[in-house]
């Protein structure tokens, strides 16, 4: 798909793959005198705006880290209300997802969450199976560290079990072993309210990411920040650890 007439981005350089730190919905409520509760009811308007941006220029997969696996230290009525904004989510969103022809898939542990959200995570997935638009990748419970232990740990017991020998064990045994063993690593990663970390996101994955931190909250990212991020993206030269292409070469 061609990138719109009022961006500057050319289309072959928009990235297949883009991943989102949703950061700063707190520190944009308490900087209005709002609740912090406020401030995640607000970022859900900014997801409804990136699922629209990215199925606007092409973008193949969208992955929004939602809830990770430290959140649960948050007051219990935090967490709770973010466990509503998901079921909110779900009940409101998911037939407009659907009706757009966008897959929604889950990536985390699931393990320890609520029979109730569980069953939510898998009505979204089984029923936008077939849709073969826009990927949109929920991180939810989702620890990048513990993802990657899962995953050794599967591999540990095949070997027990004799199904592989540890030799047979190289980045793409482990990388199939992921969460994420269904998308391509993510081209972009993007982090808003100017933090410059990853927070135990997508730490195998984003190796060779571009990373883009933005300095404003996440309620706050529009489509007009959308746009900025792609033209960001289109002036970078992404080598992968060789050198950069020389010119006329």
């Amino acid at each position: 798909m061609a990138a719109p007439a009022d961006s500057a981005v050319a289309a072959p350089k928009i990235p297949r793959h883009v991943a989102i730190i949703m950061d700063g919905n707190g520190r944009w409520a308490q900087g209005r005198g709002l609740s912090r509760t406020e401030g995640h009811r607000r970022g859900m308007e900014a997801v409804r705006a990136a699922v629209e941006a990215s199925r606007e220029f092409g973008v193949g997969y969208l992955t929004l880290f939602s809830f990770s696996s430290e959140n649960w230290a948050r007051p219990p009525l935090e967490v709770q209300f973010l466990f509503g904004l998901l079921r909110l989510f779900i009940q409101r969103d998911l037939a407009d997802l659907h009706r757009n022809n966008v897959r929604v898939r889950v990536i985390g542990n699931r393990i320890a969450l609520a029979a109730d959200i569980r069953s939510l995570l898998d009505q979204a997935e089984t029923l936008t199976a077939a849709n073969t638009g826009l990927c949109l990748v929920i991180a939810f419970n989702y620890g990048a560290r513990e993802e990657i232990a899962r995953a050794v740990r599967s591999l540990a017991q095949d070997v027990a079990a004799g199904r592989i020998k540890a030799e047979a064990i190289d980045e793409a045994a482990l990388a199939s072993r992921l969460d994420t063993a269904f998308m391509p690593d993510p081209d972009l990663v993007i982090r808003t309210s100017g933090e410059m970390r990853l927070s135990n996101f997508l730490l195998w994955q984003a190796a060779y990411s571009e990373l883009l931190f933005m300095p404003l909250y996440w309620p706050d990212f529009d489509r007009a920040a959308f746009v900025e991020a792609l033209e960001q993206y289109a002036q970078r030269a992404r080598r992968f650890g060789g050198l950069a292409a020389r010119r006329g070469a």
